[in-house]
């Protein structure tokens, strides 16, 4: 498993309750871009909309960007953020429905990463922090990071 990109404010922003893992539609020069690396999930969100056509839910991956992998020979029509459909089951989608609609939770994509040649996602169903949590979780990396360095010094 090789991580490819990764949202680093994802876990400073939000409070992760539960992680999920999806598959993404892209298209075969996204695949070869994904693969070098070249992806951010920074302002990037998941959210759920009924499909036009079968009255059933989907799942979208909105705003990440993925640049070209060949700049001088993409097709005329490309958008590097365009929205892009993720692989759930059914039952899945409804879990994560309900999870949003009741209790105000957010679906935040935290890394993308391969597995068996395949391109996933791994996204968190996350409540928002308040500036007040953002700087006591500070506060406690800090104090951590201090007992470490004090505990090294007596060996």
């Amino acid at each position: 498993m090789r991580i490819l990109a990764y949202n680093r404010k994802a876990k400073y922003d939000y409070e992760i309750l539960e992680k999920f893992e999806a598959g993404i539609v892209l298209k075969g020069h996204e695949v070869k871009s994904v693969k070098l690396g070249h992806m951010s999930l920074k302002g990037a969100y998941v959210t759920t909309r009924p499909a036009v056509l079968r009255g059933k839910n989907e799942t979208f991956l909105i705003n990440a960007n993925i640049p070209p992998y060949q700049p001088k020979n993409v097709p005329s029509d490309y958008n590097p953020s365009r929205t892009r459909k993720l692989l759930l089951k059914r039952r899945e989608i409804k879990n994560l429905i309900g999870k949003v609609t009741q209790r105000r939770l957010t679906l935040v994509p935290i890394r993308v990463y391969t597995k068996k040649d395949k391109i996933k996602l791994e996204f968190g169903v996350g409540r928002g922090r308040q500036k007040v949590d953002k700087r006591e979780l500070i506060k406690k990396k800090e104090a951590k990071r201090k007992m470490e360095r004090m505990m090294k010094e007596y060996r």
